[in-house]
């Protein structure tokens, strides 16, 4: 697991994902120094008290709240600004270190973009529902990884499974893995919860994770849990599938060899 990690952070080295990083940074800092001037401005249309101090000291708890906020959602800004260039990170990463992998399935950008919102309205409401454990220390840290490192996790499996497999043998991949996963979510959400370092993370956990799926899948298929790489009816679901569609008798045929019926027992 470590040596994907670092394998994910070696990859900011590479011209066509640093592009991408600055890309998503700007349009993150854009985002939230927009949310940050639009609450401020919200709130000097709000009247709290009539007293001129006591007005003040509100606008200002307020305004440093609404700020405090907008810090707490940076890692789904973050997440919903990088979506628009997370496949393109993948797409280098298989071509720097599993050149030999058929291409993927292009995934429509606003496949992308559901995904991302989907994930980002996830994060809030549990995030808010969680919110009062967060004052119970140590429970809060428990809580805030636990919680965050699921959610991380199965963001980015999907992400990065969905481009080789359809839904059926995803589910069925991360069922048989999820341990895995779950674990490199949580490295995904240390990540997260580092200032500055925070806006690398829809990047590097990109890169991360494309490393720990091809790690399971090698290491199905050495299981024999799916066929060989050159087996064009290879399920990398991880032995998700049962026998292919005009196979008899559960056997599978080889190229170029006869539908001949099979025995059957009576």
């Amino acid at each position: 697991m470590i040596k994907q990690a670092l394998l994910g952070l070696a990859q900011l080295n590479d011209p066509r994902v640093r592009r991408i990083v600055w890309l998503s940074v700007a349009i993150t800092l854009a985002s939230l120094t927009v949310l940050v001037l639009l609450a401020w401005e919200a709130l000097n249309w709000v009247t709290f008290f009539e007293d001129g101090t006591l007005e003040w000291l509100a606008d200002l708890v307020a305004g440093l709240g609404a700020t405090i906020l907008v810090i707490l959602l940076t890692p789904a800004v973050v997440g919903l600004a990088s979506s628009f260039f997370l496949e393109s990170v993948a797409d280098a990463v298989e071509a720097r270190h599993y050149p030999a992998l058929p291409p993927a399935r292009e995934q429509p950008i606003t496949e992308a973009v559901v995904l991302a919102l989907r994930f980002t309205g996830l994060v809030l409401v549990l995030n808010l529902l969680a919110l009062p454990l967060y004052f119970i220390p140590p429970l809060n840290l428990f809580v805030f990884y636990g919680l965050n490192g699921y959610l991380l996790s199965k963001e980015y499996f999907e992400l990065v499974s969905l481009r080789r497999l359809d839904r059926a043998g995803a589910r069925t991949a991360w069922r048989r893995g999820r341990g895995r996963f779950f674990v490199a979510g949580l490295f995904i959400a240390g990540l997260a919860s580092v200032p500055v370092a925070g806006l690398l993370t829809p990047v590097v956990a990109t890169a991360f994770m494309v490393h720990v799926f091809e790690t399971a899948r090698q290491r199905a298929l050495k299981r024999g849990d799916i066929g060989t790489k050159n087996d064009p009816g290879n399920d990398p679901g991880f032995g998700s599938g049962g026998p292919r569609a005009g196979d008899r008798g559960g056997r599978v045929r080889g190229k170029g060899e006869a539908d001949v019926p099979q025995k059957t027992g009576r």
